[in-house]
């Protein structure tokens, strides 16, 4: 395989008729809104899907007990013995309202500028389901049939903790199982260019903490003696992290699985983010926690994280009101490594906030979702690693886990299948912000990987 450059990748794509297709499949996908937070367009997004899968050939069962229906497009492969490969996708997608600036079009409408095209779920997660089926038409277009069984399992609520992914699975347990290999959702090409192949994800587990320290807000003449709700569950999150970043909620860091040395040479080989890129890149003005390049990396890849998503408390309107406020409460989330199940890590929460004193803090889970992380060593992703280093001029990066989560724990648990994670995203395609973005050049080169992945199985 010879690298190509991005201009040539860009006129493959201007003229190739399957990849054509494909976009203006992406077009009409990212058109229809499918967003599980808030309910919208879920049903008709996964007919939509049943219709351009079965119209590339596939058979295809859109399952629509719960809330996001599931979907799966099989191709088979006439070999009696071939094996199987899975893509796991998502066809929903987070929400794109007026919080959001979009400097590129209109966050629903896919828009093409400058070698990149713009639009809510081109990178997260529409465009890989349509460069992935675009590679597989390909393929049968020029060889007749395929080599191996391909499954494509399409869920609707991944941005919200892939409520009943798990049911789905199990009942379809038999028909998903013994696959050669997984290919999870996505992926990127970092800020090096280099496209990273990870087997794994961190877990999570969000939960809102509240107050209410007196029936309505008080005068703030009052503050030297009384408590107010917002200092209370100020001091609260204060007494579960210090100031460099540590947890200090008993029992998590007993928990944790340690990395292994396989794991850390790995990330200190390949991984490509330091202090210094997160500061250009986004601009940071507060001192960081992690001191050097070892602890950084051990904490963003290996090690849980205490974070406040949102606080709200008094009054935050024109001008003053001088009161104490009688509520407060705050959305946080704590990032999961192997070791760390959500209901633990609730209970061990709820037994700090008791033994500091916050009693009268209620803490309620909103979701949650276990951490898994492979070693990369399984011979099917060492085959992705073998196929996917001629395509990239600037080389790979194998890491075992990535920062990110997702439901790869409960796929595993599952399937028990090997599973990596490659796709067509760069290092600032700004995922659930505003301009989330795909270079073409990388659209196209993912097609040919996943082809190339195809014919190793012949």
């Amino acid at each position: 395989m010879v690298v190509s450059s991005s201009e040539e990748q860009y006129q493959k794509y201007k003229t190739d008729r399957y990849i054509q297709a494909g976009i203006q499949q992406l077009s009409q996908l990212i058109a229809a809104k499918s967003i599980f937070a808030q309910q919208i367009g879920l049903a008709e997004m996964a007919q939509q899907l049943k219709g351009i899968f079965e119209a590339a050939g596939a058979t295809v069962i859109v399952d629509e007990r719960y809330r996001a229906p599931f979907v799966i497009a099989e191709f088979s492969s006439p070999k009696p013995d071939a094996k199987t490969l899975i893509f796991y996708q998502h066809y929903d997608t987070v929400p794109a309202d007026s919080d959001q600036v979009w400097t590129k079009g209109a966050p629903f409408t896919l828009t093409e500028d400058a070698g990149y095209l713009y639009g809510r779920g081109v990178d997260d997660d529409k465009g890989h389901i349509t460069a992935r089926l675009t590679a597989v038409q390909r393929y049968m277009a020029e060889q007749g049939s395929l080599p191996v069984n391909i499954i494509f399992i399409m869920e609707g609520a991944e941005e919200s903790a892939s409520l009943d992914l798990g049911a789905y699975l199990s009942d379809y347990r038999e028909r998903l199982s013994g696959a050669d290999l997984l290919i999870w959702e996505q992926g990127r090409r970092n800020s090096k260019g280099q496209l990273e192949i990870t087997g794994g994800n961190k877990g999570i587990v969000t939960f809102d903490l509240s107050v209410q320290s007196a029936d309505t807000d008080i005068h703030s003449s009052f503050g030297g003696v009384i408590e107010s709700a917002s200092w209370y569950l100020l001091e609260a999150i204060q007494s579960m992290r210090d100031a460099q970043g540590r947890i200090l909620i008993g029992g998590i860091a007993e928990a944790v699985q340690p990395a292994s040395e396989r794991e850390l040479e790995l990330v200190r080989q390949y991984a490509p983010t330091d202090q210094n890129d997160l500061a250009e890149l986004h601009g940071l003005t507060l001192d960081r926690l992690a001191t050097d390049r070892d602890d950084f990396l051990r904490r963003l890849y290996f090690e849980p994280s205490l974070s406040i998503q949102g606080l709200s408390t008094g009054y935050l309107g024109q001008g003053v009101k001088t009161i104490l406020p009688s509520q407060a409460t705050a959305k946080m989330e704590m990032r999961l490594v192997p070791g760390l199940t959500p209901e633990f890590v609730m209970h061990k929460i709820e037994e700090h906030l008791t033994s500091q004193g916050f009693n009268q803090i209620r803490v309620n889970m909103t979701l949650g979702e276990e951490a898994y992380r492979s070693d990369m060593s399984a011979p099917a992703i060492q085959k992705v690693i073998k196929l996917a280093s001629a395509f990239y001029e600037e080389g790979i990066s194998v890491l075992p886990t990535s920062p990110g989560t997702g439901p790869m724990h409960l796929v595993y648990e599952v399937l028990e299948v090997p599973m990596a994670s490659f796709g067509l995203g760069n290092a600032n395609s700004r995922d659930h912000a505003g301009d989330e973005n795909i270079a073409i050049a990388d659209y196209v080169t993912h097609i040919e990987l996943v082809e190339e992945l195809i014919a190793s199985y012949v």
